[in-house]
């Protein structure tokens, strides 16, 4: 099969695994087989592809001309096959996890959740492999109108609330500022194409770049820069492996990852570093880690606490693209990875814990590593994981953007950098020692009730990827090495 073709069949196969799910709804297990049949035929798909883009080639397909010039078009290159494999592993262990997690809770709608839950992985991989800003667009689009069913999944006003949030925030950013920067870069620059270097150099004046990376910036509304970040606490309503999708898999990383490509592909690294009005990007991003931290102190519920860890963290990888160093860019791409492991394995052991003990807040967690020791174990590694710890993959990540703001010459960088390390262990440690540490000695008839398998194995197996990642990060610097060589 030509590279080509094999592009085409991975924005094939979850559309014919939705297809498949929605003819199955009457039989639950088989339902349930090929939304893991499906999830493992895209991840080796996906998987085949690594190694062409690990060599330095560049495969391309084209399907239609929307008008003369800008086609419908799908290019393979590192940053792409990054999200890519993260979202097709990830969406393996997410379906294994949902089928725990659905039985258990007896969730219902169970054939839209997982046709939902298809079409949005779909979408991820048509903004992974877009060959062009208005491909991606598309399917940027189309993410978050395929995941707006599973943020209402329970139908509750909360709920129904929750996704007017969500749809609103997203889709007006996306319209009214992201799509005005894209067609304003085509006129200007008479291409959308993703090109290292970038597209703008030399097309566009300086201060209309300025105009064009603040228009772009607050238009991926998805990478939850404060104060576009509404949408993503609200959104946690959801089913816990919907909220899994949208902080780890799909959605906040598909916004993130779209923030990179514009920087490296249609700014250029090179461009943005010499251009004047480009410094307030490293200032909101750094006031949305810090800020969202202190924000996730205060929090009681755990899911809460989690997502305003995700704006914090996100804001890591937006940061990395705004230093506009060899060193920041690398760590904010593997950055990407590196969280999307320790966010899901938190929102994974969320979700354990509500299903096995029922238990939503963060003060009513006294003694639950007694009841829990393996999904708590697990949880540690996460928290650990995101503060940066060793033997943890963040801490490559941190490092890298450490080491470009040094570059940079920005001191107050690496000042909140660490600072931020410090307020990571401040929201997640506590649960830590609630857990393994509570006031009142666990009883012992108390006995352990860990959730079912399904929830325990996709669990282990995010927390295994956790520490992996920090053994082997070359796994990571094979494909995100490139994005650094700035002329």
């Amino acid at each position: 099969m030509s590279h080509a073709a094999q592009i085409l069949a991975a924005l094939a196969v979850p559309i014919a695994g939705a297809f498949l799910i929605w003819a199955t709804a009457r039989r639950p297990v088989l339902q349930e087989a090929v939304s893991v049949v499906t999830a493992v035929a895209l991840f080796g798909l996906v998987l085949s592809l690594a190694p062409a883009v690990a060599a330095g080639e560049a495969p391309r397909v084209a399907l239609f001309d929307i008008v003369r010039g800008l086609p419908i078009a799908f290019a393979l290159e590192p940053l792409g096959m990054l999200f890519a494999l993260i979202a097709s592993f990830l969406w393996i262990a997410t379906t294994v996890y949902s089928i725990g997690y659905v039985r258990a809770n007896d969730e219902g709608h169970r054939t839209r959740y997982y046709v939902c839950f298809a079409a949005a992985l779909a979408s991820a991989i048509g903004v992974a492999f877009a060959g062009n800003m208005f491909t991606l667009f598309l399917f940027y689009e189309a993410l978050t109108l395929s995941t707006y069913p599973l943020v209402t999944h329970s139908g509750t006003e909360e709920a129904r609330r929750a996704g007017r949030t969500y749809l609103g925030i997203l889709l007006s950013t996306s319209i009214v500022l992201q799509l005005f920067a894209i067609l304003w870069t085509w006129v200007e620059a008479g291409t959308l194409d993703f090109k290292m270097g970038g597209i703008l150099a030399g097309a566009v004046s300086e201060r209309t770049a300025a105009v064009l990376l603040v228009l772009y910036m607050f238009g991926i509304g998805k990478a939850a820069l404060m104060p576009l970040h509404a949408w993503l606490p609200a959104a946690m309503v959801a089913p816990t492996p919907v909220s899994a999708l949208l902080h780890a898999v799909a959605v906040v990383k598909a916004g993130v990852f779209t923030v990179l490509k514009v920087i490296v592909y249609i700014f250029g690294v090179d461009f943005l570093r010499t251009m004047a009005g480009s410094e307030w990007l490293i200032a909101v991003a750094a006031a949305t880690i810090v800020i969202a931290s202190l924000i996730a102190l205060r929090q009681d519920d755990l899911k809460r606490r989690l997502a305003y860890s995700t704006v914090s963290q996100l804001s890591y990888v937006v940061l990395g693209g705004a230093l506009a160093t060899s060193a920041g860019v690398v760590g904010g791409a593997m950055h990407i990875a590196t969280h999307a492991f320790g966010k899901i394995t938190l929102f994974f052991c969320a979700g354990a814990i509500y299903t096995a003990a029922h238990k939503r807040l963060v003060s009513e967690l006294d003694g639950i590593g007694y009841r829990m020791p393996v999904t708590m174990g697990a949880f540690a590694v996460g928290a650990l994981g995101l503060i940066g710890l060793p033997p943890f993959a963040a801490l490559w990540s941190k490092w890298y953007l450490v080491t470009g703001a040094d570059d940079g010459s920005h001191i107050a960088v690496i000042a909140v950098l660490l600072g931020s390390s410090l307020l990571n262990a401040l929201y997640f440690v506590p649960i830590l020692v609630r857990a393994f540490f509570p006031a009142t000695p666990m009883p012992v008839a108390a006995g352990r009730a860990e959730a079912p398998l399904p929830i325990l194995a996709a669990t282990l197996v995010a927390a295994l990827g956790t520490a992996a990642l920090f053994f082997y990060p070359q796994a990571l610097l094979t494909l995100v090495e490139p994005l650094g060589a700035i002329p």
